[in-house]
């Protein structure tokens, strides 16, 4: 999780650079250290490295290839969506308009009377959006989108937050009825057996193909529409588990056994010539300005989303493809290190709080979901020391002198007498703790709870039976009884 640079050297045609294996010396007999290589279309292909067992052991993660982490039995559903242009007609933008309109009633019909159940809120609403001229449908979609928007302020306020503006800026439509799919056309339903066709391209048509898709809704706005879509999956029986570690210029996933490294530099250069270009702009007009700054603000997200899909794309190619459940670290609250009065100067602050982080792990949770790979959330304690402790014997690494750039990005241990290249450490650290709680899991057990001991079966396989309490009674903690005596204590 640190920030520092890696060494690099050129860069492919993705724009994500590429990294030399001499630059991430690790141990003699440490994992097998993979980087990125050429891109084919939209994807990118990496070349693994065939896995040793003794790789295994130099971390300590034992090979468990007759261990099932998943029951197979399990069928969840995934969700994301597609989405393409298109060129709206007049009528269509005042239907926009008009929901837009419709939904910010209902918002002020439950500001009114502090309502956020559906419900409620549904009964004191629909009779009073009978003058809106639009299909009955589009009416009950308003209502369920104004109460989505009510419960999310109040979990706010709950919480603590301050809420901006709650009422809805920009045209659109989000409805679940009476759209038709044929023939590579979207059918949006106007009224009077009315519809407007969307031409779909061949990128929304390919997704849609995927045999077991069900299309469940669609949001419209003036220049997109997106098709939400699901489908069944079943979450593949993993033997082995990966972490990817995120890092301002490299993002490193992997386990004892096998570790890929994406160098996403091109993303902090991106956002560092945005920055210039905002801050080149001398004209005194707010308005002028925020329009610009949004410009660019969407030309480098949609850049540096690119550039993290490719990259979330084959991680989750791989895991599927080895078997490996993905574990993620939890970094939230990571931001608080970079605030005025830390001691850092502005220009490392601002490049520090644009990383984008939390939009890896979003794409790597919905693609994973997607494939039926499970993923491993690590809380905060088991995170911790992930970096700085050694994945082969535990000891406390040390970290390099400053006048040291050849072990920049590398830990000394010394017990192991050996340099640790710290993001292979952090992954192999990540996969086997969440392969721990994987294996606290198998037995139906909540993580952390013991078995209580039963009374009889004194042997169980021929193995003696090990006398156990029920731990999570330990440790739950209980409010303390007040004692009154006679004399008022």
């Amino acid at each position: 999780m640190s920030a520092d640079e890696p060494a690099s050297s050129g860069i492919s045609k993705t724009g994500i650079e590429t990294s030399e294996s001499e630059s991430s010396p690790v141990p003699p007999s440490g994992p097998s250290i993979v980087s990125v290589g050429r891109e084919t279309g939209s994807q990118i292909e990496c070349a693994h490295a065939n896995v040793r067992s003794e790789a295994n052991s130099s971390v300590g993660i034992p090979r468990a290839e007759s261990t099932s982490l998943v029951d197979s039995r399990d069928a969840p559903t995934a969700t994301k969506s597609v989405k393409q242009n298109y060129v709206p007609s007049g009528e269509i933008l005042n239907l926009l308009e008009t929901f837009r309109m419709m939904v910010n009633e209902a918002i002020r019909i439950g500001l009114d009377h502090d309502v956020t159940n559906m419900k409620r809120l549904s009964s004191l609403s629909y009779s009073q959006l009978s003058g809106y001229n639009c299909l009955s449908y589009y009416k009950k979609c308003a209502i369920s989108r104004a109460g989505g928007i009510l419960a999310a302020r109040k979990k706010s306020i709950t919480r603590g937050y301050p809420t901006k503006s709650h009422y809805a800026v920009k045209p659109h439509l989000v409805s679940c009825y009476g759209f038709k799919l044929a023939n590579g056309i979207f059918e949006l339903p106007l009224g009077r057996r009315e519809y407007f066709e969307i031409p779909l391209n061949g990128h929304t048509r390919e997704v849609l193909s995927e045999p077991g898709l069900t299309v469940r809704s669609f949001t419209l706005t003036a220049s997109t529409v997106s098709l939400t879509i699901s489908k069944k999956v079943s979450l593949i029986e993993c033997v082995m588990t990966a972490g990817p570690d995120r890092n301002l210029r490299e993002l490193t996933c992997g386990n004892g056994a096998r570790v890929v490294k994406y160098n996403l530099s091109k993303a902090v250069r991106i956002a560092d010539t945005t920055t210039e270009i905002i801050s080149s702009f001398k004209r005194n007009d707010a308005r002028i300005r925020k329009k610009i700054a949004s410009k660019y603000g969407r030309r480098r997200k949609d850049r540096v989303g690119h550039l993290l899909n490719c990259v979330t794309k084959d991680i989750v190619r791989s895991a599927y493809e080895s078997r490996e459940a993905i574990v993620l670290e939890d970094i939230r609250g990571i931001r608080s290190l970079y605030r005025r009065g830390n001691g850092q100067g502005r220009r490392h602050r601002g490049r520090m709080n644009s990383w984008s982080f939390f939009e890896a792990q979003r794409q790597v949770e919905y693609k994973a979901a997607w494939k039926g790979v499970p993923v491993i959330h690590l809380t905060k304690a088991e995170t911790r020391g992930t970096t700085t402790d050694c994945a082969r014997c535990g000891e406390r690494l040390q970290s390099p002198a400053r006048d040291d750039p050849k072990h920049r990005r590398q830990l000394w241990c010394r017990r192991c007498k050996s340099w640790i290249d710290r993001d292979v450490n952090a992954v192999a650290n990540q996969a086997a703790r969440g392969r721990l709680r994987f294996d606290r899991s198998l037995s139906g057990r909540t993580k952390g709870d013991a078995g209580e001991a039963m009374k009889g079966n004194a042997e169980h396989d021929g193995e003696p039976l090990i006398l156990r309490v029920d731990a999570s009674k330990l440790i739950r903690w209980r409010k303390p009884r007040v004692i009154r005596t006679s004399w008022g204590l």
